[in-house]
């Protein structure tokens, strides 16, 4: 007795074809996590900036770096390894980086 695949997977192409959407979906996914992570830590980071009060401070910074970490982890699912052109870009405190274990 043999075993054949479906009829609608017999051909390899259209196996490819069913992989290949899978992994656009995939990709996509990655993609709009990160812009979800990315918005998380614009916000928390103005929350941070915006705030004068010195009580509250260690419970943004905690926020703030935990949203980065998040954030980093998230670039790093999608092959982005390096981090130094957003600690730019968002203009990550070195309070915040500290945080993560950064010197």
């Amino acid at each position: 007795m043999s075993l054949r695949p479906p009829s609608h997977l017999a051909g390899s192409s259209a196996a490819e074809a069913a992989f290949g959407a899978l992994g656009h979906e995939i990709l996509a996914e990655k993609a709009a996590a990160l812009g979800r992570a990315g918005q998380k830590v614009e916000e928390t980071l103005a929350r941070l900036r915006d705030n004068a009060d010195e009580e509250l401070r260690p419970r943004l910074l905690k926020e703030a770096a935990e949203a980065v970490h998040g954030y980093f982890i998230q670039r790093e699912l999608c092959g982005l390894r390096k981090h130094d052109g957003v600690i730019r870009e968002y203009d990550i405190p070195r309070a915040v980086l500290v945080r993560l274990g950064a010197r």
